[in-house]
């Protein structure tokens, strides 16, 4: 292998993926058998390694740059004037192994652009997959991104070998996907998510009875969308979100702060600024959709069509609708205990515990976890002192927002990249 060629080539394509940040790797339980390299855990593994210090778990490259789509957003667009690079086969196969081996990486994370075509470019993806499974005995992880418009053959080949696929729907609309990306067509995305999900309910029913059955994408399956690329409110994102959970059984939907990689009159102009903390807000929101209990009509519709920047999308929903507060932790059931802001979902199973042996008071809340600074205002509990007393929604915002210590807001206030 000639090195200098190889880092080449890794520089290009690994800097190329760093946009793609759908690649977590929890949920998959592939073991190691055969006396074989590696195994997946379902506890999870770290997705990337960064020059501080933190963990590396996944080898994640592109195998090429080369696209013959000219998607405004993305920074392999045929027409953006970078360094183009494509690995062989057999390179990417290597150097998992050999990263492998040095204790960098606990899998790989595989996206390509589209070369030729769609089919072909998968091809060359799952050619990766099996050469490390059939050859190298590698039970490792592996996620490989899912082509847009990939025959159905191909998806269920690609399902076979890797652990997770993905295919990025990218813009949340079909009117932004017409804008930015006019070669393409939304049935495109949505052929080989259908795929997956028929594949993933089939080996279901068939592993009840034949348990020999192979594995398919035991992970399952993910997406990803680009926010503040197009117009698109939050609640659009979140009602396309929504969707795609429900009609794909998505694993994950990721949300991609915007990167401006390339200048285009049908992009927007927001300088240097990535929209991290609005992309942190739209993740807070499906966290709440999918653990929570809540409806997205309930966090995002007509009169609120943008989550709040100021405040997390739980404490957004409560100042909105003080007349559900406030809660009695020691008779409410489940569905209002986790309503209440500052009250994880943990806590709330505590809660439920503890309150089946004695009424709980402040202390014990305080101890069980519950984030008081927050919470005291929408609960009451065995105890005289409510802190709501006769504060509106407006002035419990107000101390809310006076006691934090903005460290979340700079935190978020530029792209933290991992990539010199």
């Amino acid at each position: 292998m000639d090195f200098n060629r190889i880092q080449e080539k890794l520089n290009v394509l690994a800097d190329a993926a760093k946009y793609d940040v759908s690649c977590a790797s929890s949920g998959s339980d592939r073991a190691n058998k055969d006396k074989g390299l590696g195994n997946a855990s379902k506890m999870g593994i770290c997705h990337s390694y960064t020059e501080d210090g933190r963990c590396v778990s996944l080898l994640k490259i592109l195998l090429t740059n080369h696209c013959i789509f000219d998607c405004a957003y993305c920074v392999t667009r045929k027409s953006n004037d970078v360094k183009r690079a494509a690995f062989k086969i057999q390179e990417v196969v290597d150097l998992t192994i050999n990263f492998y081996r040095r204790n960098y990486i606990e899998g790989l994370f595989l996206s390509s652009g589209i070369f030729k075509n769609a089919d072909y470019t998968m091809e060359r993806l799952i050619a990766v997959a099996k050469k490390l499974r059939l050859e190298e005995n590698f039970n490792g992880y592996i996620h490989l991104k899912s082509i847009p418009d990939a025959s159905d053959e191909l998806m269920y080949e690609a399902g076979l070998y890797a652990d997770r696929l993905s295919v990025n729907i990218e813009i949340p609309t079909i009117s932004g996907l017409k804008l930015l990306a006019p070669d393409k067509k939304h049935e495109d995305f949505t052929k080989p998510m259908l795929k997956v999900k028929n594949e993933l309910i089939r080996f279901k029913n068939e592993h009840k009875v034949i348990k020999s059955t192979p594995k398919y994408a035991p992970a399952g399956q993910s997406t990803q969308m680009i926010v503040g690329a197009t117009g698109e409110t939050d609640k659009d994102i979140m009602y396309s979100a929504t969707y795609y959970y429900k009609q794909y059984n998505m694993k994950r939907v990721y949300y991609s702060g915007y990167v401006p990689v390339a200048e285009d009159n049908r992009l927007p102009s927001i300088g240097s600024q990535v929209p991290m903390l609005r992309e942190n807000r739209l993740y807070q929101t499906d966290w709440l959709l999918r653990f929570y209990g809540f409806a997205v009509n309930e966090l995002l519709n007509n009169d609120h069509p943008n989550l709040d920047i100021d405040v997390d999308p739980k404490l957004s929903w409560a100042l909105r609708n003080m007349h559900h507060f406030p809660v009695d932790v020691n008779h409410a059931d489940k569905r209002m205990l986790a309503r209440i802001p500052g009250m994880g979902m943990r806590s709330v199973e505590k809660i439920l515990n503890a309150r089946r042996f004695r009424k709980l008071n402040w202390d014990h809340l305080k101890k069980i976890g519950v984030a008081l600074n927050r919470a005291k205002y929408f609960m009451i509990c065995d105890s005289r002192n409510w802190e709501r007393k006769d504060l509106d929604a407006e002035k419990i915002k107000g101390m809310i927002l006076q006691q934090s210590t903005g460290k979340f807001r700079n935190q978020y206030s530029t792209q933290l990249s991992l990539f010199n």
